[in-house]
């Protein structure tokens, strides 16, 4: 049975919530399994056949332990997992672009196939209050990170990827 990786970082609850809903979607089309970004590394990657990166846009850029994780995991897997599908979700205040972009691009160093758009969800969060506040992700957008972990898992075992 093929094998998805979620790989998330969430401080707030918003990626969080986010990966819960794909995880959820996901396992019931294929053997998947959910990391956070300080616990997962190489060998998780090297030992799954497809992932889905979730994290939220901090300043502008993928959060800090994200990219830790993708700095921790880069050389030791590098030319060993080329050519298998990911898709990213990102959780952003007001745009989420740049981050997206960031994963994307180390996805492509991986040489890493991209199977779906970006999802970005935006919570329009804007003051420190809000920004540090836990997020609640209304029920449509989570919708849509069912449907991104559905995809992801019905691909893998369809072998469409």
């Amino acid at each position: 049975m093929p094998r998805l990786l979620i790989v998330y970082h969430s401080r707030t609850g918003g990626s969080r919530q986010m990966a819960e809903a794909a995880h959820a979607a996901a396992r019931a089309e294929c053997d998947t399994t959910r990391r956070t970004a300080a616990a997962a590394g190489p060998e998780d990657l090297l030992s799954h056949d497809g992932y889905l990166f979730c994290a939220p846009e901090n300043l502008a850029a993928i959060a800090g332990v994200m990219k830790d994780f993708f700095d921790r995991c880069y050389y030791p897997v590098l030319g060993r997992i080329e050519g298998r599908p990911y898709a990213q979700m990102v959780c952003a205040g007001s745009d989420g672009e740049n981050a997206a972009r960031q994963t994307a691009r180390i996805a492509q160093g991986w040489r890493l196939k991209q199977v779906q758009d970006a999802l970005i969800v935006c919570t329009h969060a804007q003051t420190p209050e809000q920004i540090l506040a836990e997020k609640v992700i209304p029920e449509t957008e989570l919708e849509r990170c069912r449907e991104i972990g559905a995809a992801m898992a019905a691909g893998l075992a369809m072998g469409a990827f």
